[in-house]
């Protein structure tokens, strides 16, 4: 970012014959802000990703505004207007459920920017003008500024041919970006994933020698990274990209060990059920049905799960008490990277801990009904079926709980779950053998 500050910027601008733009791709709600900011005598232009998308015929989901306006005054201008934000103060205006984000333009001077000892900014209230604003975004692709008045499309730093030649670029010294906020190098490996674009190669460089930023990075912002990475259609492609870029180690680390795992079986078995479960869900979201992440949790988590309550199976007689403490252990040891919400723990918990009733209810009628009612049923048995999928020997109780879903009166009078198959690996005690845990 230095260089780019250091040096003056020629902007090439982009008339409405010169690009593919046009108004009526914006939302109606996105130009009636910006117009209304223009008339009010401040300038305002979309900018970002929802640019960069239309560009290459991608559907945007957020449309950001840009302005010279100051937060207090855009709230003056709005009725419908909520200032957020200590890092970064940003005007939110509502329409019902949706929201437009407008953010004043940002100087770009370094010592007007609070960082901490380790070069992160830690608060970012000064304003400036657009070619301060374009040097402080992140990626060049993500800079470019449209005037949608006069339909001028304007490009300070090569943003078009980055998006012609599918790269991303950070702007500035990549090692000094991703110091001032190391969640730059999961946005990077999540636009790889979801455009299909290159990783420029100082860019993706510095990653290895910055990674260990993201430890500082606080749990909750990790987890909301989580969403967009693996919540917003892409999921497999952002997990393999996140793979390797050695970077899936930064939010799951205990997963990530699994995956390198010296029981090649094992590790294979884990990536299995992850890619499953995020196979799935894209799917899902595709197809335009609900998801939770929740799910994909369980599935990221459940080898280490298996590990942690066959330890401690080994050690006690009570299988009940060990499923219940190892879950407890693994949202533990979670939660140091990435912060899970009660709610989703719980989930998460039912998920794991119905796998064992699977194999416990057997052909008890009225436990067999009492599992069907529970609320997280359907999500538990599709987890059994991933399950089975990633390499599980489940086929027979697989088999008998759909068999029970369509025709429950000839379920349990055919083929039921073998009485061995009834207090399975997940519930009984194991041999005392040497250990699969890392």
């Amino acid at each position: 970012m230095e260089e780019a500050a250091n040096k003056t910027l020629t902007p090439t601008f982009y008339t409405r014959e010169q690009h593919t733009l046009r108004p009526e791709q914006f939302d109606r709600k996105a130009l009636k802000i910006a117009n209304q900011l223009i008339d009010a005598g401040f300038e305002a232009y979309l900018v970002g990703g929802c640019l960069r998308d239309l560009l290459i015929e991608h559907q945007p989901k957020d449309i950001d505004i840009a302005t010279n306006a100051r937060p207090e005054e855009i709230a003056g201008l709005f009725r419908n207007c909520r200032l957020i934000g200590r890092r970064f103060r940003l005007a939110h205006i509502h329409f019902g459920r949706d929201i437009i984000e407008v953010a004043t333009f940002r100087a770009a001077a370094d010592d007007q920017v609070k960082t901490d000892t380790e070069g992160r900014v830690i608060e970012d209230n000064h304003y400036g003008n657009m070619e301060d604003d374009v040097i402080r975004r992140d990626f060049t692709i993500n800079s470019l500024y449209y005037e949608p008045r006069k339909e001028i499309l304007i490009d300070y730093l090569g943003a078009v041919k980055d998006i012609q030649n599918q790269t991303i670029r950070l702007i500035g010294n990549p090692e000094t970006r991703y110091i001032e906020d190391p969640v730059r190098m999961l946005r990077a490996a999540r636009f790889s994933a979801k455009l299909g674009m290159q990783i420029e190669a100082e860019t993706e460089a510095a990653i290895a020698k910055c990674k260990d930023g993201l430890k500082a990075v606080p749990a909750a912002r990790l987890f909301d990274e989580a969403q967009k990475l693996f919540m917003s259609g892409y999921g497999v492609k952002s997990f393999e990209s996140l793979r390797r870029l050695n970077l899936f180690g930064a939010l799951f680390p205990d997963v990530d060990r699994i995956l390198n795992h010296p029981n090649k079986a094992f590790a294979k078995y884990a990536e299995n059920i992850i890619k499953i479960a995020l196979s799935n869900t894209d799917k899902r979201i595709a197809e335009d049905k609900p998801v939770t992440i929740a799910f994909l949790f369980a599935a990221f988590l459940w080898p280490v799960y298996q590990l942690q309550y066959q330890g401690l199976l080994s050690e006690r007689d009570n299988w009940h008490s060990a499923m219940h403490e190892a879950v407890d252990l693994v949202h533990i040891a979670a939660a140091e990277r990435v912060s899970i919400p009660v709610r989703l723990r719980g989930m998460i918990r039912e998920i794991w801990t119905l796998q064992a009733r699977f194999d416990l209810t057997g052909n008890n009628q009225k436990k067999t009904r009492s599992l069907l009612s529970h609320p997280r049923f359907r999500a538990a048995y599709d987890f059994l079926l991933i399950r089975e999928e990633a390499g599980e020997a489940l086929k027979a109780s697989v088999r008998w709980w759909s068999r029970m879903q369509t025709s429950p009166e000839t379920a349990f009078s055919s083929e039921q779950i073998s009485s061995s198959n009834k207090r399975s690996s997940h519930c009984r005690r194991p041999r005392r053998k040497k250990s699969n845990s890392f």
